[in-house]
């Protein structure tokens, strides 16, 4: 199924004890199109302090009551490696991380979660998490806020197509499979949906995101569309 992340924040987050908070973020792999952590804000419970939850920690999603259950204790939340609410996340608190949860690390592999194409937890860790940086390195585009990207504009080859208002997320993969595009207002009023697979790059210093595609292109997606077949 695919969800519109930016319609799960403010979901609140239940671990296996209790609730912990609500969902304010998503971090994204910017080369893969994958969301690799959710940022819980946690109140004045853990006060001061970005917590990451990966997707190999979630459980149920009840969007009816809009909660996400969590398959980790309060206590071992807590005891989560600290990560500065200042800085990017980097390799070495992603380290920190899946060493802690015992999980198995998404860099050491060719697929979009290691050896698996879902972030599923094997009985026994599978990879080891202090290995030096992994094979695959991310590339310079790091992680990106999904918060922060939207509201971007999309710059089209030759126009702007509008601007970022969500992302459809496959919530098995957790992959990023469309962009959502709210139209300007002097064309068709709605939103226009564009595979990742078209993103040619994101400069976040000027708030745009840029696809392969041509306005024409865009004209013939239409609203609450789908990309043409390349």
């Amino acid at each position: 199924m695919l969800l519109n992340i930016t319609e799960l924040m403010g979901t609140r987050l239940a671990a296996l004890d209790g609730e912990i908070g609500r969902i304010q973020d998503a971090y994204f792999d910017g080369a893969l199109w994958v969301i690799r952590y959710l940022i819980a804000d946690t109140g004045s419970w853990l006060s001061g302090r970005r917590v990451l939850l990966t997707p190999h920690s979630f459980g149920r999603l009840d969007q009816f009551e809009k909660i996400l259950h969590l398959k980790l204790s309060r206590k071992r939340i807590e005891e989560s490696p600290p990560v500065s609410p200042h800085q990017t996340v980097s390799r070495h608190d992603e380290i920190d991380h899946y060493r802690h949860y015992g999980w198995p690390a998404y860099w050491n592999g060719d697929s979009l979660w290691g050896a698996d194409s879902h972030p599923s937890v094997p009985p026994q860790p599978a990879y080891r998490t202090d290995q030096h940086l992994g094979r695959r390195r991310r590339t310079d585009e790091g992680l990106k806020s999904a918060k922060a990207i939207t509201g971007h504009s999309v710059q089209t080859i030759d126009g702007v197509a509008g601007r970022v208002s969500g992302f459809l997320v496959d919530d098995r993969s957790w992959a990023m499979r469309e962009i959502v595009v709210e139209a300007p207002s002097d064309r068709a009023s709605g939103k226009i949906l564009i595979s990742t697979t078209k993103v040619a790059g994101i400069q976040s210093e000027k708030s745009n995101v840029f696809v392969n595609l041509a306005m024409a292109d865009i004209q013939r997606i239409g609203v609450i569309g789908r990309t043409p077949t390349a």
